[in-house]
């Protein structure tokens, strides 16, 4: 029966392995073929039978896609909304879910009851556009900020973690003296870090993807974002085509740079960052999502 069982655990062990390698393949394998293909030279690539590793190494892709001004002026404008909306997102979510983990709060039921609506009910894209223009973000840096200051689901990843702090520590921190913002700037946000880990690389991966909002509530080129960048580099062949010409070898039998390779070097510059930082928030992001997931 001992031998029997183990056989079982050994095969369903061995079937669990191969179906995580076939989904790791699946999953990692588009970015790694994006990757290969940014660094092989574009006439080379368009010849095909590149699947696996680079065949004519090239820096020109990069070099080309970096010494456009309109990309370095995107990357600029993500690079600040992410941080600045990150941490704003952070700070202003945080403390309303502060004070709605609070028992004592008045007309807490109303402000749970009016959140939870807010993340299944939408006014519309136009009447949001017409309140937008109303409040004069229209094509303004704030209104990649302002709009996206709070989210509900998140007030519920801060709750839940708030919930399980010692009720000791914030009445001794009272009895001490400490009013409510030295509570939660100097105690909470302290011991709050696997939450806030966890949410924050939410925050900055949604703001780092987002192009919609700068595609809608945003003209001309100064508040572009790199991902509406991309987008347009993309869709359009002649702005790839335009942007390769920089080369001065489109075109030519000898082409280092093509727009297909262009392309491929643009999604792989703007993935990157991600990538990097993600390990080192790992740990405390898996630490968040799981207390967050144990008490609601």
């Amino acid at each position: 029966m001992v031998k029997d069982r183990s056989w079982r655990e050994h095969l369903f062990n061995a079937c669990n392995v191969l179906i995580m390698l076939i989904l790791i393949v699946f999953t990692l394998y588009p970015f790694w073929y994006s990757v290969i293909g940014s660094f092989n030279e574009g006439a080379d690539y368009a010849r095909g039978g590149v699947y696996l590793f680079t065949r004519q190494f090239t820096w020109d892709n990069y070099s080309a896609l970096f010494s456009d001004s309109a990309l370095i002026r995107a990357f600029g404008v993500t690079v600040a909304r992410t941080v600045i909306g990150t941490f704003t997102h952070i700070v202003f979510t945080a403390m309303f879910a502060y004070a709605f983990s609070r028992r004592n709060l008045k007309y807490r039921k109303f402000y749970s009851m009016l959140g939870l609506s807010s993340m299944y009910l939408s006014g519309g894209m136009i009447p949001f556009f017409i309140l937008i223009n109303s409040l004069g973000l229209y094509n303004h840096f704030l209104v990649f900020i302002i709009p996206a200051l709070f989210s509900f689901w998140n007030v519920i990843l801060f709750r839940s973690y708030f919930a399980e702090l010692p009720e000791a520590l914030i009445e001794s921190a009272k009895i001490d003296g400490a009013g409510e913002y030295t509570i939660f700037f100097k105690f909470i946000l302290p011991l709050s870090k696997p939450v806030i880990a966890a949410v924050s690389l939410f925050t900055a991966v949604g703001h780092w993807n987002a192009y919609y909002d700068a595609m809608i509530y945003t003209f001309g080129d100064h508040l572009q974002t790199v991902q509406l960048y991309i987008l347009k580099l993309v869709q359009s062949t002649e702005a790839a085509l335009l942007l390769a010409n920089m080369s001065g070898t489109v075109g030519t039998a000898h082409s280092t740079v093509t727009t297909t390779t262009l392309q491929l070097s643009a999604m792989v510059a703007a993935s990157l960052p991600i990538v990097l930082i993600y390990p080192f928030v790992q740990k405390y992001f898996i630490k968040g999502m799981l207390i967050g997931s144990v008490k609601g």
